[in-house]
């Protein structure tokens, strides 16, 4: 009886605090505007994101392209018999006060079975965080989608040695394209210019 009752406890205890952040990514996911800019509905789930360098990605932190240069790890409450999409997007470009070049997708991945993001479809490479000089703060996006089966996508696999069709995307057609849904899970940062970006333009031939 007393191993029931610390089993039930823990439970309450567990959904107690991961209620928070639930509420809290769907939250920020307003008050940035990402709800109605990228999608029209905020996912429920949080997405742990962290990078190579130690950065970490918290509900619209303020991280430099210097730190998300590398592929970040993900981490969500993934099924291992499902596959997923996994994007990660700048709304903000050239700005964010005048975004006219729609969305550029930073990364895009397919038919991901559980969480294991290496061993999916890498549409488009992973590319880090490119804001233009005076540009001012960007919103990148990170979302999971959960598929309703393995896909087979159309579109043209890009390296991450040019930015060739990342230009004028849209997540949400996208989605709607292979039927994903909402977004399972998400998360976003912020970045400005650093001495990274002229860097990562040369790789991008840009």
């Amino acid at each position: 009886m007393y191993r029931l009752c610390v089993l039930i406890f823990f439970i309450y205890l567990n959904n107690f605090i991961a209620s928070p952040v639930q509420s809290d990514i769907e939250q920020k996911f307003l008050e940035y505007e990402i709800v109605p800019d990228v999608l029209s509905v905020a996912p429920t789930d949080y997405l742990a994101v962290t990078f190579p360098s130690g950065a970490e990605v918290h509900n619209g932190n303020v991280l430099t392209p210097t730190l998300v240069k590398d592929l970040p790890t993900l981490s969500w409450n993934a099924n291992p018999d499902s596959f997923y999409t996994v994007a990660n997007v700048d709304p903000d470009v050239p700005s964010h006060a005048e975004p006219t070049q729609g969305q550029v997708v930073h990364w895009l991945a397919g038919n991901v079975p559980g969480d294991d993001i290496l061993a999916g479809d890498q549409l488009m490479e992973y590319f880090g965080a490119g804001p233009g000089k005076d540009s001012g703060l960007h919103r990148y996006v990170l979302l999971v989608y959960q598929q309703p089966a393995k896909l087979d996508f159309d579109e043209p696999r890009m390296s991450n040695l040019t930015a060739e069709n990342r230009y004028y995307f849209s997540i949400a057609d996208f989605a709607k394209k292979y039927d994903l849904g909402d977004p399972i899970a998400g998360n976003f940062y912020r970045a400005e210019y650093d001495d990274y970006v002229p860097i990562l333009y040369e790789q991008l031939g840009v």
